[in-house]
């Protein structure tokens, strides 16, 4: 709504201008030019192009004759407008043989390559010879210029087509300047603010245009309001036949990376590097980092002092688990470091990853008993997360008998092969239970008195001092007793 209003204010501001051409007021078209480059990022010159082919449509529409080409130069210092007639010079072998049937579609025809033939229309075309006769080393293809008598008095209609050419020009002009500025943005976090929440799909105003970010891509759980500041990664700017089309995510595993490159100024540097992300948004992620120098740190240039930079991160993220572990080309040190917090007793490799028939590695990583739950994790989360981090395969295998108890691949998919029977098994199956719960059993409100438990039947204890109260009484029996 506020974009078509501004265009809207622009427009009849010009357009009045186009109704009285010679009285132009040069301070205000100036100023009208300003605000448009300043607002919408369209430039001088593509607004002065813009109000030039307005005028010369104009023209054409009140004085012109079907089939001219009228161009029209508009003088910035002067305020006046100069309007001219092209044609283009022809010969005999560009030309189509006449018939006495013409569709609007061949009148309408310009000349684009030396080789296409057109029909004559003497409004727009010129034969050689007689083009010759005005510019001696004129060529074939070329275009001459007349010029037209300057008109002033342009009527309604006139007027009207006028504004309609410059509305397409300026929505063309934003077009273009989104696609130039927001084009180098793609990969980087953006600021906007939410606009509305429409069929699941979040609009977001960047300011000159407006992205979506799609349900997909939103991080479950999270909730917006109208106006609230939001940051997000710009997935894609494409152009399409309705505008400008850009995708916002905070769901992808780059918005992740991002964040840790404005927080840590050894991404930003290059010192350290991310080098792989498994990410579920809004639950856990897991990133592997590694420094080029061997003196930082690089779990610890992410974590920051007392864990300030990670904690500012997951804050963004609405309380989102993050695992950062220090990459290692040793892929079995690597696999034991991605199954963290869990401790591996051993990790076998069964097979390398095979790039050319597009096999990925596997690895079987013993677990002890008590570490087993930890390693794969409620509904296989550690274990997904830790695949889909190195690229791996990974079995879970007890250490003491061997037994599978799960597996994860490259994907992001796992499988719990644990019994129900088996320990690790019946932990897992009590989490993913519906009924399970963590919360601690309800409290009395503070106003509700305390209940004596020598007056419940069912207490095996007798005659014991549980309240304040009953205290006092018993002090009191003491002292009437002395």
């Amino acid at each position: 709504m506020r974009r078509a209003f501004f265009i809207t204010v622009i427009v009849e501001k010009i357009i009045k201008f186009i109704k009285w051409i010679i009285m132009f007021d040069l301070k205000v078209i100036n100023a009208v030019l300003a605000e448009m480059e300043e607002e919408r990022g369209i430039s001088r010159e593509k607004m002065l192009d813009a109000i030039e082919q307005s005028l010369a449509t104009a023209y054409k529409k009140e004085f012109g004759k079907r089939g001219q080409i009228v161009t029209a130069k508009f003088d910035l210092s002067t305020g006046t407008t100069n309007f001219n007639q092209i044609k283009i010079v022809v010969d005999e072998s560009m030309l189509k043989p006449e018939t006495n049937e013409e569709t609007e579609e061949e009148v309408e025809t310009v000349v684009t390559e030396r080789d296409q033939k057109v029909r004559f229309d003497e409004e727009k075309h010129i034969m050689v010879n007689n083009a010759r006769m005005i510019k001696k080393d004129v060529q074939v293809g070329e275009e001459l210029i007349f010029p037209l008598e300057p008109k002033d008095d342009f009527g309604r209609i006139a007027a009207q087509t006028a504004k309609q050419v410059i509305v397409q020009k300026i929505r063309e002009a934003e077009k273009e300047a989104a696609l130039t500025e927001f084009g180098q943005k793609a990969g980087d976090i953006v600021i906007g603010y939410v606009q509305r929440f429409e069929r699941g799909n979040l609009y977001v105003d960047l300011g000159r245009v407006t992205a979506i970010m799609p349900y997909d891509e939103q991080i479950p759980g999270e909730r917006y309001k109208p106006g609230e500041r939001i940051r997000a990664i710009l997935l894609a700017v494409e152009e399409t036949s309705r505008g400008i089309f850009l995708k916002l995510s905070r769901a992808h595993a780059n918005f992740l990376s991002e964040l840790f490159a404005i927080e840590a100024p050894e991404v930003q540097s290059g010192a350290v590097v991310i080098k792989a992300v498994a990410r579920e948004a809004g639950a856990r992620s897991k990133i592997a980092v590694y420094a080029n120098d061997p003196h930082i740190d690089p779990v610890g240039s992410l974590v920051g002092q007392r864990g300030v930079r990670v904690s500012t991160v997951m804050s963004e993220l609405g309380g989102e688990k993050i695992d950062i572990i220090e990459w290692s080309a040793d892929q079995a040190e690597f696999i034991e470091d991605a199954l963290s917090p869990a401790q591996v007793m051993n990790v076998k490799i069964v097979s390398e990853p095979n790039e050319e028939k597009n096999e990925r590695g596997h690895a079987i990583a013993e677990v002890a008993s008590d570490q087993q739950s930890l390693a794969i994790g409620r509904g296989g989360q550690n274990v997904r997360l830790a695949a889909k981090l190195t690229g791996w395969k990974i079995d879970i295998v007890s250490a003491q008998t061997g037994e599978p108890l799960a597996v994860a691949n490259a994907a992001g998919t796992a499988d719990i092969e644990a019994s129900i029977e088996t320990p690790v098994g019946g932990e897992i199956d009590v989490l993913e239970n519906e009924d399970a719960t963590t919360m601690s059993p309800s409290l009395p409100n503070e106003d509700e008195p305390t209940n004596d438990r020598d007056t419940n039947p069912d207490t095996e204890e007798e005659n014991e001092i549980d309240t304040p109260e009953e205290a006092e009484a018993e002090l009191a029996k003491d002292e009437t007793k002395a």
